[in-house]
């Protein structure tokens, strides 16, 4: 699948809108915290909070994120952090942890 830059964000949320219909859902493209472009959109944060995941375990839930976004999953999408909500997980707290650093490269090395 093509995807023209600029719409893969739109892409995504259109989807999980439409797919989960959410009762919170943020897209952020963090693609510009890794070695990419400047216009790069490959790397996302998503916080979504639906009631389809009320219940249900955590991979679940990312199955169900997955499975809408499957087509963009390696192309355009190199990477997904994804913070999956029920209405009352969210309730409670309101907030899902920020990314961590990258460590692409050579930094992903293990040093003894």
């Amino acid at each position: 699948m093509t995807v023209q830059i600029g719409r893969v964000l739109e892409l995504i949320e259109n989807r999980l809108a439409k797919g989960l219909t959410p009762q919170h859902l943020s897209v952020e493209n963090e693609s510009y915290m890794h070695s990419v472009p400047a216009d790069a959109e490959t790397h996302f944060r998503i916080v979504v909070v639906a009631e389809a995941f009320a219940g249900r375990r955590q991979v679940q839930c990312h199955q169900a994120v997955y499975g809408l976004l499957h087509d963009l999953i390696g192309k355009p999408i190199h990477a997904l952090a994804l913070h999956t909500y029920g209405p009352e997980d969210w309730e409670s707290n309101q907030t899902a942890p920020e990314s961590p650093p990258c460590l692409g490269g050579a930094a992903k090395e293990v040093h003894h």
